[in-house]
């Protein structure tokens, strides 16, 4: 949807000032749509965010001279590469010359996970991204595990048994831990260690840390 711009050259000066970050990303142009529609979706299946086309990454705002022709691409891609579809807003900044700087605003959607779908005629190869500070990586098989039973909205239960005992007295020692070494640890299969860090992340007692390497598990911390 676009809307009339609440924000004018100043205010965008001062959004740009604050550099890229968990809810903020920069591109200076629409030159590769199916790459941008990633950071929609990143910030649609974390904490929603800020996307500015006709910014540059070192914080220069040159705008853009035909933004209706990147505001078409982008929109088009959206449409077409995302699923579930995700509601955004659309605001368009004038700036000198006639140049213009794309405003898009992606709210965190209900309907998590959201996919990227690079073929839509291959639904099965379909990728989630989420945000991570500055960047959007793909998301593991936990975390769209993750994703799918918050929007389900589960009451959790788990059982407290050897390898739950296991894993929490690691983590009292040690500042985090992965499926893999969890699975080692307590020498179990890694689909339960995957399960059982899943079911304790739902049920409140552990953070995921979502990482393009390894995600990672902490302790929850209660303060």
């Amino acid at each position: 949807m676009v809307g009339r711009s609440t924000l004018d050259y100043k205010a965008l000066k001062d959004l740009v000032r604050q550099g890229e970050g968990h809810s903020l990303e920069f591109k200076l142009k629409t030159n590769h749509p199916d790459k941008i529609v990633r950071e929609v979706v990143a910030f649609a299946n974390t904490d929603g965010g800020t996307l500015l086309i006709g910014v540059g990454d070192d914080r220069s705002i040159p705008g853009l001279k035909y933004a209706d022709e990147d505001e078409y691409l982008l929109v088009r891609a959206i449409e077409k590469l995302c699923f579930p579809a995700i509601p955004y807003t659309l605001e368009r900044v004038s700036l000198h010359d006639e140049r213009e700087v794309l405003v898009f605003h992606i709210p965190r959607s209900p309907h998590r996970p959201h996919y990227v779908l690079p073929d839509p005629a291959d639904p099965d190869n379909r990728k989630v991204y989420v945000r991570v500070a500055d960047k959007s990586v793909q998301a593991s098989k936990e975390v769209r595990e993750i994703l799918k039973a918050e929007r389900a909205d589960r009451n959790v239960r788990f059982t407290y048994g050897d390898k739950e005992r296991v894993l929490m007295q690691h983590l009292v020692q040690h500042p985090s831990i992965t499926v893999d070494s969890f699975a080692m640890l307590a020498n179990i299969p890694r689909k339960i260690a995957s399960r059982t860090l899943v079911l304790l992340v739902l049920a409140n007692v552990l953070d995921i840390h979502p990482s393009d390497v390894m995600d990672k598990y902490t302790s929850k911390v209660v303060g």
